[in-house]
């Protein structure tokens, strides 16, 4: 049951607003884990070294469920489609930990009974060996954070396995999961192209459904920012990417996000309704929201630090941050997700999505296509390959609009 307080910011939120959405978008869910065995110097996600002996893990679940139970009222009556379980390394639950959590999530949400279950997890020896208790419990795809198969670059990015156990891990997780994604990252510390060719080349060898394909960026406050390595020169990322995109192609993959490439039928779901502005609820640590309603869009951040997230959900206050989004920011915010797809996006989706008129993005829209950054015609709106190469650049202009 909803607390009285509660009833009554779902009864504002349920109020008339400044837009008008005609239908709500496709509901995902996804769970943060928190921690990490060590912190990498390039990550700069919501992760957490855990310094003792072991995290507290029925701490943390007792606080998933609660945090699930408040939130409930926000999404009453609406399916959900896809589940993500994103850290930090949640593959560090136990398989006991892991079976409880998605028990909750079923106890209390109406999941589409094909409903993709990503969990993202490290090729460490003792990871791996859950993989097969992970797909009993109901887990039906991985994403196993490779990032690297030479010593060499997995040193360097701070990584604790190494190439052995990279390998190791994909051939268990093809035993047991018919869909699974590897990340790589490439343009690594005084990589060389041949040494890039040789890490793709690898990764295809085990024929994956789904590839994650990074370019390594220096994030603010991450210990690569403050400690700059020597990173490949812009000529050589650049050879880098288009070799990439072309070998993909030549393997059969669809390139169809920035950093994204599936098989035929294989892009990640969870991930595409991110890009095409649909909503989720984020619980767990520092989770983020988006949930529409029919006169508003609600953001929310949950507390970052996982002690204190335990402690406030214990209180009924597991919530930060929470805000509306205006209509003068909600042309960024669907840009900002939807110029990642190769495809574009439908004309009809940034009205079904927004509640507004495509009028007021026409200024942009007019400047982005004149400098060949988008395409366009009456149905649909895509990046060109210049505007996905300048793609902070082709989001900036519906900021700047957004402002006027």
């Amino acid at each position: 049951m909803a607390s009285p307080d509660r009833d009554g910011v779902v009864h504002t939120f349920l109020s008339p607003g400044k837009i008008n959405l005609s239908s709500l978008p496709p509901l995902a869910l996804y769970v943060h884990f928190p921690w990490c065995v060590r912190k990498c110097p390039y990550c700069d996600f919501n992760s957490h070294e855990w310094k003792g002996d072991r995290f507290p893990e029925d701490d943390y679940l007792d606080a998933l469920r609660a945090d699930l139970e408040r939130a409930l009222p926000l999404v009453w009556g609406r399916r959900v489609h896809t589940v993500f379980i994103g850290g930090g390394t949640p593959s560090l639950l136990s398989a006991r930990g892991l079976d409880r959590l998605l028990s909750d999530v079923r106890a209390l949400l109406p999941l589409d009974a094909d409903a993709e279950i990503t969990l993202e997890a490290n090729p460490g020896t003792f990871e791996a060996d859950k993989f097969a208790q992970f797909r009993t419990s109901g887990v039906n795809r991985l994403s196993i954070g490779i990032q690297s198969f030479d010593d060499r670059h997995l040193k360097a990015l701070g990584r604790i396995h190494d190439s052995g156990q990279a390998r190791h891990a994909i051939e268990i997780a093809t035993r047991h999961f018919d869909n699974f994604n590897l990340d790589l990252m490439y343009a690594l510390p005084q990589q060389t192209l041949e040494e890039c060719r040789a890490e793709i080349e690898m990764a295809l060898s085990f024929a994956p459904p789904h590839l994650s394909l990074y370019h390594l960026t220096l994030e603010p406050n991450t210990l690569f920012a403050k400690y700059p390595p020597a990173l490949p020169d812009d000529d050589t990322s650049a050879d880098m990417q288009d070799w990439i995109q072309e070998r993909m192609a030549q393997a059969g993959y669809e390139h169809y996000e920035v950093s994204a490439y599936a098989k035929p039928n294989r892009q990640c779901k969870h991930n595409l309704n991110y890009w095409r502005f649909g909503d989720y609820l984020g619980i767990g640590a520092g989770a983020h929201s988006k949930l529409s309603f029919a006169h508003r869009i609600l953001r929310q951040v949950r507390y970052k630090q996982p002690a204190m997230y335990i402690e406030q959900t214990r209180a009924g206050t597991p919530v930060q941050e929470e805000h509306e989004v205006g209509p003068h920011d909600l042309p960024f915010e669907f840009m900002l997700n939807a110029l990642r797809l190769t495809e574009g996006f439908p004309v009809h989706r940034f009205v079904e999505r927004t509640g507004l008129s495509m009028t007021l993005i026409e200024p942009a829209l007019g400047e982005a296509e004149q400098r060949g950054l988008i395409v366009r015609d009456f149905e649909r709106i895509a990046p060109t390959p210049l505007g996905l190469r300048f793609l902070n650049d082709l989001q900036a202009l519906f900021l700047r609009d957004s402002d006027d």
